[in-house]
């Protein structure tokens, strides 16, 4: 997502955990490769479990794939590299179909609604402070498809019960 604010362009990295709906956002002044694997690093730090499988649209921040260039759309990213060196699985959704990346699409209309509705901005830090703080909210927030349970408290749960399984 970019952003514009005191003629300065910032821009919303999001993932969210399909099963959990944990989300994740990284705010940048920088929309390339470069940006999205230093957001892809920062997010196998941020989830408290293993992430298997990455999807993202096919911006030319993440592959090449749909470049006109043809010797271009053979050639990986650094994003690509980045997630290969991760181990984690990519896929890419099918062009002009953003409703295969419907949940990310939908919390950033939440996130127009409630946190850039009613904030300025000072700069790249002031935005990654709001936006930190707004994460948090956003993670403890009770939602219907996890029985009312927050991101957090639905994780909690669900490794509570995953560790009850094994206990001898």
């Amino acid at each position: 997502k970019e952003l514009q604010e005191r003629g300065e362009k910032f821009y919303q990295y999001t993932a969210i955990d399909e099963y959990s709906r944990l989300r994740y956002t990284w705010f940048t002044n920088a929309h390339d490769t470069y940006a999205s694997s230093e957001f892809a690093r920062r997010l196998v730090k941020y989830f408290p479990f293993k992430i298997k499988t990455i999807q993202t649209d096919n911006g030319f921040e993440f592959t090449n794939r749909l470049s006109w260039q043809a010797f271009l759309k053979d050639k990986k990213t650094m994003f690509e590299n980045t997630l290969e060196e991760l181990g984690l699985e990519y896929k890419v959704i099918k062009p002009h179909t953003p409703k295969q990346n419907g949940r990310v699409e939908r919390s950033h209309r939440k996130d127009q609604e409630r946190f850039y509705y009613k904030r300025v901005f000072y700069g790249l830090e002031d935005l990654r402070n709001q936006g930190k703080e707004w994460r948090k909210e956003y993670n403890n927030f009770p939602m219907r498809p996890l029985g009312w349970l927050s991101p957090r408290e639905f994780i909690k749960k669900y490794k509570s019960q995953e560790e009850s399984l094994f206990a001898i």
